[in-house]
């Protein structure tokens, strides 16, 4: 409970400060907590942004879950999920953390390489071929990634204050050109 209320201070600094400029006081002075209980629980800044890195394992599922959408919907159901990801109140802030961070950190860099290979790309059956399929989920992945970038961290205009619906309408049908079109 404690160790999880001073995670979620941490995700906060993160998303906001990144990892230079986020420090176990800022991170003990948000949780309501002394700074040597960050260091009991965590040992160091770096167990601490390891912790507050880590996707919740709801989203990773949902995520497995989409890629079971049928074909023709898959563009639209692939946007849709990031963009409630983004708006959940437990998912978005580790999101803007790990992107805020992964930069910058290695450690976080290495941890959202895995995660986007592994469970966000790996569990796509999409392409001819296991080249293919990579092709395709990397470039879906690119393209989620960069919108969460300009949207939700750097919050750049017009993205930052379209609606849902005018993101999807925009952009899924490039995304669905991945799922099942030529790249040629």
């Amino acid at each position: 409970m404690l160790a999880g209320r001073i995670v979620d201070a941490a995700r906060a600094e993160f998303a906001q400060h990144g990892s230079a400029g986020t420090t176990i006081r800022a991170v003990a002075r948000a949780a309501d907590v002394d700074p040597a209980l960050v260091y009991h629980y965590f040992g160091s800044k770096e167990g601490l942004l390891d912790a507050a890195t880590n996707p919740p394992q709801r989203w990773l599922e949902s995520v497995a879950r989409t890629w079971t959408t049928p074909v023709p919907q898959l563009g639209t159901a692939l946007l849709r999920l990031m963009l409630g990801a983004w708006a959940d109140d437990e998912i978005g802030p580790v999101l803007r953390a790990v992107l805020q961070t992964a930069a910058h950190e290695p450690s976080t860099r290495e941890k959202l390489r895995r995660v986007v290979e592994g469970q966000l790309m790996g569990v796509s059956q999409l392409g001819a071929d296991a080249a293919d399929r990579r092709k395709r989920s990397g470039l879906i992945s690119s393209q989620i990634m960069g919108l969460a970038m300009m949207r939700y961290v750097w919050q750049i205009e017009p993205l930052a204050s379209m609606s849902d619906d005018e993101i999807v309408a925009a952009v899924a049908p490039n995304l669905q050109r991945y799922v099942d079109g030529d790249l040629g």
